[in-house]
């Protein structure tokens, strides 16, 4: 977001239609678009670069999910966290995440919560920053799973700890309680996180369809005759 935020303010004009010029500077810059493409365009992005720019294309938000995380008052640096992960990964867990990659996809696709947790598993950095820096992700996890997660995990280099749940389609509020497992699980993270000592807040969410959008415009894109959202 601080990417795509100090690219506008710094006033670039960018053919944003078509070529997708913000995606590419800005996925360029940070070397992936895990983070710019969803903040770009919103929902969950998968991404690759094909050799010659970014792309990226949307998966499905099954209906009712909803995001528990527990955000940590540290500050995780990337480059603390990539310095405990292994310089050679072997072929028997290149195998198990690409498995765990294509499982989570599939899930995703068929709006299948059931098989968010298998897709979630890996063996690439979980377990090696779990170990060395985060020593309450993993009864974390647990916890959050045993309380009825559909699944939980590190989110990226940590130290916040995502942990999925689902419920009815619709606002999370309107739903009856017994649709819910949101507070059993956030509760259950609070638990872990005062057990280990860890100070933090727990923030319950949901996946947003919509990324960056424009809210000003000088001259405006609205005309006396036709109005565009919010008078833009």
């Amino acid at each position: 977001a601080g990417i795509i935020a100090g690219l506008i303010l710094a006033g670039h004009r960018l053919p944003c239609w078509g070529s997708e010029a913000l995606l590419q500077i800005a996925a360029t810059i940070e070397g992936h678009p895990d983070n710019v493409a969803p903040v770009i365009y919103g929902g969950i992005q998968l991404g690759i670069h094909d050799g010659t720019r970014w792309t990226t294309e949307r998966l499905p938000i099954p209906p009712g999910l909803q995001l528990v995380m527990f955000i940590p008052e540290f500050v995780g640096k990337t480059s603390t966290a990539r310095e405990v992960l292994k310089p050679v990964v072997t072929r028997e867990d290149a195998s198990f995440n690409i498995g765990r990659v294509a499982f989570l996809v599939l899930a995703l696709c068929q709006c299948n919560l059931d098989n968010l947790k298998n897709g979630v598993e890996d063996r690439m950095h979980q377990p090696q920053r779990g170990n060395a820096l985060y020593k309450f992700l993993y009864p974390m996890i647990d916890a959050a799973q045993n309380a009825g997660a559909c699944c939980a995990y590190l989110s990226g280099a940590g130290p916040t700890v995502m942990a999925l749940t689902s419920g009815a389609s619709g606002d999370i509020f309107t739903q009856r309680e017994k649709e819910r497992t949101d507070f059993a699980v956030a509760n259950a993270m609070l638990q872990t996180a005062e057990e280990y000592n860890i100070k933090g807040k727990l923030v319950v969410t949901q996946a947003t369809h919509e990324g960056a959008r424009v809210v000003s415009a000088d001259p405006p894109f609205s005309t006396g005759d036709i109005t565009f959202r919010e008078n833009v």
